[in-house]
């Protein structure tokens, strides 16, 4: 390395474009100088701490700064399950999660719905893009929601409301200035064995408020924000969203619509979901008749084409029914060929006659007194 070599103009200008940007080794390898010599010179020239000298911050910078506190459940939340843009940069021997403000602004807009932007204070993490000032008034106007630790009056509170046995979930949220989920949340912590008056679920969603749904999605409002505009509970407002595109995560729920209407960017259904419409059930029951038939083909093409390929599992078969049946798929008479166990290696036997060692055993038992008998008469020939 060139140790007590004078910086040149350009070293100098090299130092202060790529501090920050790119890793002190590459800088020093590069310069062909030590890393000592890289910090002394940037120390010299005042170029602060690396980490805040690149077009990006921390991960621990960001969350701050967006008003949070819980690290890990965010490298959980955002980075595991949201696709959070994280990168990473080394300093020395330490590596550090930076996140690249370019990156991050296409993210939250994506995903804006997860941060409150009402706690977050104007240009903090530099220049916003145009929704973010709509999407803070948003949840400013919504943040009458108490979010904050229960307290104990509070809960004496809950405990009295829900042993009246006159109010539902979203009264009693109303009445708290909570979320009908942290109140469900809440009712179970306390083991309480009482349950809120369930909400009548026979109204019938219009076609102008499904519309008005999906507007308002598109415009990413929140749950709470949608409870005073469609007059409807929260747990049916997210039952409804769940139902049409299989997941609450409104977020989510917006892209799939993109620029369409409620309903728009479906997501295809299958059997396990149960929440099928009135086409895509007659589908399913064309689906399944004809893979019966299918399978109906194949099992009497195993059997020789024979119609009665049940009587290879019925007791009453014996080359014609002894049951006196004239059609296999219409018998009445059926029954099944009780299992037997193998007393040797335990293996299922399926047949009509008593029986207490299977094929295999039976054929393992024979070489191996087969064996006996040539050790036994002094001949070294072996019967494989």
């Amino acid at each position: 390395m060139g140790i007590g070599r004078n910086w040149t103009d350009e070293d100098i200008q090299y130092l202060e474009d790529n501090w920050g940007v790119i890793s002190i080794n590459t800088i020093a390898e590069n310069l062909d100088r030590s890393i000592n010599a890289i910090n002394i010179k940037k120390n010299k020239m005042g170029l602060g701490a690396f980490l805040n000298n690149g077009e990006y911050i921390t991960f621990n910078q960001l969350i701050v700064a967006l008003g949070n506190k819980s690290y890990s459940y965010k490298e959980t939340s955002w980075i595991r399950n949201r696709q959070f843009p994280i990168k990473y940069k080394r300093v020395s021997e330490s590596r550090f999660k930076v996140v690249y403000l370019e990156d991050f602004w296409e993210w939250a807009e994506k995903n804006r719905t997860i941060i409150d932007w009402s706690k977050v204070e104007k240009n903090v993490i530099g220049a916003e893009p145009s929704w973010v000032d709509i999407q803070r008034k948003r949840d400013f106007n919504s943040h009458k929601i108490n979010k904050s630790q229960w307290t104990k009056l509070e809960e004496e509170k809950l405990k009295v409301l829900v042993k009246q046995f006159r109010y539902t979930y979203s009264e009693i949220a109303l009445k708290l200035n909570r979320t009908e989920g942290a109140i469900q949340r809440r009712i179970c912590d306390l083991n309480l064995i009482e349950r809120p008056l369930k909400a009548d679920t026979h109204t019938k969603w219009t076609n102008d408020e499904c519309l008005r749904l999906g507007e308002m999605i598109k415009q990413r409002f929140n749950y709470e924000m949608m409870l005073d505009e469609l007059n409807k509970s929260v747990k049916a407002i997210r039952g409804k969203v769940y139902n049409m595109y299989l997941t609450e995560d409104l977020d989510k729920v917006s892209r799939l619509i993109g620029n369409g209407a409620w309903g728009d960017g479906r997501p295809e259904r299958k059997i396990s979901h149960r929440l099928l419409n009135t086409e895509e059930k007659e589908q399913v029951k064309e689906d399944m008749t004809k893979l019966v038939l299918l399978l109906k083909a194949r099992i009497c093409n195993h059997y020789d084409d024979h119609d009665y390929w049940q009587r290879e599992l019925c007791m009453n078969w014996d080359n014609g029914c002894t049951a006196g049946e004239s059609n296999c798929d219409a018998c009445t008479s059926f029954y099944r060929i009780q299992p037997q166990y193998c007393r040797r290696c335990g293996a299922t036997i399926l047949k009509r006659y008593k029986e207490n060692m299977c094929d295999k055993c039976k054929v393992d038992r024979k070489k191996q007194y087969q064996r006996k008998w040539m050790a036994l008469n002094g001949r070294e020939k072996q019967i494989n």
